[in-house]
């Protein structure tokens, strides 16, 4: 199928599939005339690119992981990685408490010794 009509069945623009071959993330065949060609699988693997950009992973990412379906089916490494992922996005969350945490208490330290004072100042620089 043409680029407009996987486009059209996958949802997305005729823009985002050139992205998803610069990103090495589709490919598609070329006729004579240069015109892009695409399998009917192509629509599927689209659907997963953007569950995969959905769910907060990078082009390079993604691009590591397309290999790991076949047939439309996860392999075992596509599961494993996916885990890592959600691994990684575990660990940041629990920094970002952390440091959520870290300003609620300086928060509630500036607000039990609060003086009486000129306001701060702002940055009064010409741009």
């Amino acid at each position: 199928m043409r680029i407009g009509e996987l486009a059209r069945k996958a949802g997305v623009t005729t823009r985002a599939l050139r992205y998803y071959e610069e990103q090495n993330l589709l490919v598609s065949e070329r006729s004579d005339s240069g015109q892009r060609h695409y399998t009917e699988a192509a629509v599927d693997q689209i659907r997963l690119i953007r569950d995969l950009y959905a769910a907060g992973l990078s082009s390079k990412t993604i691009a590591e992981l397309t290999p790991c379906v076949i047939d439309g089916k996860a392999t075992p490494e596509l599961l494993d990685r996916l885990a890592m992922e959600r691994d990684g996005i575990d660990r940041h969350i629990a920094d970002l408490t952390r440091t959520r945490d870290r300003l609620d208490s300086v928060i509630a330290s500036a607000s039990t010794n609060m003086r009486t004072g000129a306001p701060c100042r702002r940055n009064t620089t010409i741009q």
